[in-house]
């Protein structure tokens, strides 16, 4: 559990993504309104870690794309009811700077006219959901996640949700080992079967059991975030060439981060993957879950 502020790294950073790599998204990098971003850097000053990267919105994808990054995955999510709606134009908008950006939308799960607000963002062009237990308190197997679940379900839209019990703070405001766990997760996705799920932080802290989980459901993906970078208290990260590679995406969880942009990605790299492996986990699995070589309807 975090229960003061972790510190700075302070470690050297890269100046682009090394030449000879396969193509590299970045599949877990938020994007606030510049006032809302605000507002989460302090939290994490009090109660997480210091953010290296505090960084404008409209500065945020195109500081990994100039550094080499060929896609980024756009999130944010809503943490009280009410709020979604702007969110998502907020996001829309991010998209349409750049075709590289493939950005989610968000709803807090059971607030009034949640299904309309998530209809409106798949007809903005937004190319999922993102959900945040810790955030937004509820069980991940409440029936206002199964309503979300649904919907994304029946618009091919992929679900990405902090659904692990981990990093836990008692900053929160509920206890995410009460609320979170990969059994429910599995509830989730039996209740589900069109539904493609990824649980971000390889479902810290419970690997072994989501790495049993993506090898009964090809509808579960897991990605990378934080676990890599040898930051996090009990993130002893598990050997990724003893998981189903094909439902394991690169997340970085830039630019809130107290370490290099590209410490995991190095880490990756030198993990001993296969190439082909690799291949797969540096960009291929997420261009696919987020069909990043298809334009939505609803973008211009």
């Amino acid at each position: 559990m975090l229960r003061s502020p972790l510190p700075a790294l302070n470690d050297p950073e890269g100046k682009r993504v090394p030449l000879g790599l396969p193509p590299v998204v970045d599949a877990h990098v938020h994007v606030f309104p510049d006032e809302l971003f605000a507002s989460i850097r302090h939290w994490f000053d009090l109660y997480g870690w210091p953010i290296r990267y505090r960084l404008k919105a409209g500065d945020v994808a195109p500081f990994l794309l100039n550094r080499g990054v060929e896609g980024v995955v756009a999130l944010c999510y809503a943490h009280r009811p009410g709020v979604a709606r702007g969110l998502n134009r907020f996001m829309a908008s991010v998209a349409r700077k750049d075709p590289r950006i493939i950005a989610l939308g968000t709803v807090f799960p059971g607030e009034e006219g949640a299904a309309g607000i998530l209809e409106e963002a798949f007809s903005a062009g937004l190319r999922g959901v993102k959900l945040h237990a810790h955030v937004q308190g509820m069980p991940v197997d409440a029936p206002s996640i199964h309503e979300v679940a649904e919907l994304c379900a029946l618009h091919g839209k992929p679900l990405v949700y902090h659904a692990g019990r981990e990093p836990r703070s008692p900053a929160y405001v509920c206890d995410p080992h009460e609320i979170c766990s990969a059994d429910r997760v599995e509830r989730l996705l039996r209740a589900h079967p069109g539904l493609r799920l990824c649980v971000p932080h390889l479902g810290m802290d419970e690997f072994e059991a989501y790495r049993r989980l993506t090898e009964r459901y090809d509808h579960l993906w897991l990605d990378t975030t934080m676990v890599l970078a040898g930051y996090l208290p009990g993130a002893v990260s598990p050997s990724l060439a003893a998981m189903r590679t094909d439902r394991i995406l690169y997340g970085t969880d830039f630019p809130n981060i107290p370490y290099a942009w590209d410490r995991e990605l190095g880490r990756l790299i030198r993990s001993g993957l296969p190439d082909r492996d690799l291949a797969l986990v540096l960009g291929e699995n997420a261009r696919r879950l987020f069909s990043m070589d298809s334009t939505p309807s609803g973008s211009a």
